[in-house]
């Protein structure tokens, strides 16, 4: 599942890519046809993400305020493909699936994505308007601008909603660190968040409703840095370290954000050039602090990775 870095690039591709253009937009899938025939001839006015969630805003008109929005939630499954003209600049394809360290923007495109070949793109010779390929796959949502297409595939969330909608969807999630917080009061809500019970602080970090945004890797290494136990109850962390952990959250994924890279590690500690993470998917490896082994448990469903002696469990 991307990582909300990711979807922060994706809402700026869309933005970049289509953004005050009336736009066709169709379900060649068939499963999101009604959705579609509501957005569809509208006008891309807004194009924003909130932790792992996407909402692309449609208006009647350019400068406009948004009346509709396609909220997008990708899940394990979901990605965007993109193609089109010499004017076009958006990437090739964000979503699954993907590297499996990666977790950038290279992801391996799978037979039967939506991804179209560059050699049967054209634009129409009357109206200069580009002119897709037919797509493949199961697209479950296909918008075509100006000079590109981007067609939607798997999604877990797949939805029409008015604004009110939107800010429902939005007031239950957490603060996302990516995002402009001003006063800090999204830190302070984050810290009363994982300081109001004893669930695992490991927990709390992958809970959208606390933190949005933060998924396996970011909570690994996250921990890792500021010397957590992943199972140290949430009611026991001390508040600064939850405020040093969240400015870290908001320096490393608004870096993700911007270089479209999960790289966790601190340049002073990398011994060879494929180093750029402290815990995650390094269980049985000696730590590159300590050289005490990594270990890797089970957490609420995934997988939770730190190391025993940097990362001391509680009292």
């Amino acid at each position: 599942m991307p990582e909300g870095h990711s979807l922060h690039r994706l809402a700026r591709a869309q933005r970049r890519s289509f953004q005050g253009q009336r736009l066709d937009v169709t379900s060649p899938q068939g499963r999101f046809a009604a959705g579609a025939a509501l957005l569809d001839g509208s006008v891309l006015t807004a194009s924003e993400a909130w932790g792992k969630h996407l909402f692309l805003g449609f208006a009647p008109g350019a400068g406009r305020r948004p009346e509709r929005w396609l909220h997008v939630h990708l899940g394990l499954y979901g990605a965007w493909t993109f193609a089109g003209d010499a004017q076009f600049a958006g990437p090739h394809a964000i979503g699954a699936p993907r590297v499996r360290l990666g977790e950038s923007e290279s992801a391996v495109v799978a037979a039967d994505s939506g991804v179209v070949d560059s050699d049967l793109e054209t634009n129409d010779a009357e109206s200069g308007r580009y002119v897709p390929p037919p797509p493949r796959g199961q697209v479950r949502v296909r918008l075509v601008g100006d000079h590109g297409v981007a067609d939607l595939t798997g999604p877990t969330r797949c939805e029409v909603l008015d604004p009110a909608g939107k800010l429902r969807v939005i007031d239950g999630l957490g603060p996302d660190p990516i995002r402009p917080d001003p006063g800090d009061r999204g830190r302070e809500v984050f810290v009363e968040n994982v300081r109001r019970s004893r669930t695992p602080v490991g927990t709390a970090l992958m809970d959208q409703s606390v933190l949005a945004g933060v998924g396996n890797i970011y909570r690994a290494e996250l921990l890792f840095r500021h010397g957590l136990n992943p199972w140290t109850p949430g009611q026991l962390v001390p508040a600064e370290t939850l405020r040093a952990l969240w400015a870290d959250a908001v320096v490393l994924m608004r870096k993700g954000a911007s270089t479209g890279q999960l790289t966790t590690m601190d340049p002073a500690h990398r011994r060879t050039r494929e180093d750029t993470r402290y815990t995650y998917h390094r269980d049985g490896r000696g730590c590159l602090l300590c050289e005490t082994p990594i270990v890797v448990g089970e957490m609420a469903g995934r997988r939770v990775y730190w190391c025993p002696s940097c990362q001391p469990g509680p009292a």
